[in-house]
């Protein structure tokens, strides 16, 4: 499948303009997958610490897009736009309800450089940011609200958990982030983050919605947490999230719902969950 050359993204053969930037594309004007594949990555460093930032340079012609708020600055050459992708209002329409699925805005922002510039992006709560460098079709699986920003050659879109019991009880709920390649895209979560690459059939057992982000290769499931006592008494609550490899999985320290629960004044103790809690939380997440 050929590639727009204005964004990069996917373009259906035979069409005549780009479904997410509009621009008019033909048989000179589509560039193949293995070409696109060898684009120039952009130029990036993710600097901070408890809060990070990372600092696109972009060159003339070169565009990223971010979810609404995302950006801290910008300089005077970089052009900012929002969009709505697809080609027909039933299309834009479709696309911005399952951005708001994913916990996204309604509309994409997007950064074009027409001169040498910079563009910087940065979470809303402590945290840190992942860089992902996906090759032509390649796919990585991160949890909803995740996004921050990519290049325009990437594409971002909704996964199902195909499992009830991962979407009830794996702290995740039924809807993830499925972001695509070719091209680099960068993602936020709670915390610091803990990577794990997995060998064939290891598993790796998660308190449920510490996920931050796995390969597309790793199976995600959930498992009862060992005998009753434990799952009742045990501070973890009654399911916790499994990965099995093979594939490359991150995990975070912090969890948004976690941090709330802290900063709650009304709470006291620790991170632990009564026992009335973990009861509750067999059909209610608190992560």
């Amino acid at each position: 499948m050929p590639y727009c050359t204005s964004c990069g993204s996917e373009v259906m053969e035979g069409a005549r303009f780009c479904a997410r930037c509009g621009a008019a594309v033909g048989g000179a004007a589509a560039l193949p997958v293995s070409a696109y594949a060898q684009a120039e990555p952009i130029d990036y460093t993710i600097q901070g610490d408890n809060l990070q930032v990372v600092r696109i340079r972009l060159k003339p012609g070169q565009e990223v897009y971010a979810e609404a708020g995302k950006m801290i600055y910008k300089t005077a050459s970089v052009q900012w736009e929002s969009r709505m992708t697809g080609q027909s209002i039933g299309e834009k329409i479709w696309g911005a309800v399952k951005r708001k699925l994913m916990g996204e805005s309604l509309f994409w922002t997007y950064f074009r450089a027409s001169a040498p510039g910079e563009v910087g992006f940065a979470g809303c709560y402590p945290g840190r940011i992942q860089a992902f460098d996906l090759k032509a079709g390649q796919s990585i699986l991160a949890q909803r609200d995740s996004f921050v920003c990519a290049q325009s050659s990437t594409k971002v879109d909704i996964a199902f958990v195909k499992k009830i019991g991962s979407g009830l009880f794996g702290g995740e709920g039924f809807i993830l982030q499925k972001i695509t390649g070719p091209g680099t895209a960068f993602i936020h979560a709670g915390g610091d983050f803990v990577e794990f690459e997995l060998a064939p059939g290891e598993v790796l057992q998660v308190d449920t919605g510490c996920i931050v982000a796995f390969d597309e290769s790793v199976d995600y499931d959930v498992q009862f947490a060992g005998g009753i006592k434990t799952a009742i008494f045990g501070g973890e609550g009654l399911f916790l999230a499994t990965l099995r490899g093979p594939g490359r999985a991150i995990i975070q320290s912090m969890t948004l719902e976690k941090l709330r629960r802290e900063l709650n004044p009304g709470r006291t103790g620790g991170d632990e969950r009564s026992p009335l809690e973990s009861l509750g939380g067999f059909f209610r997440s608190e992560d």
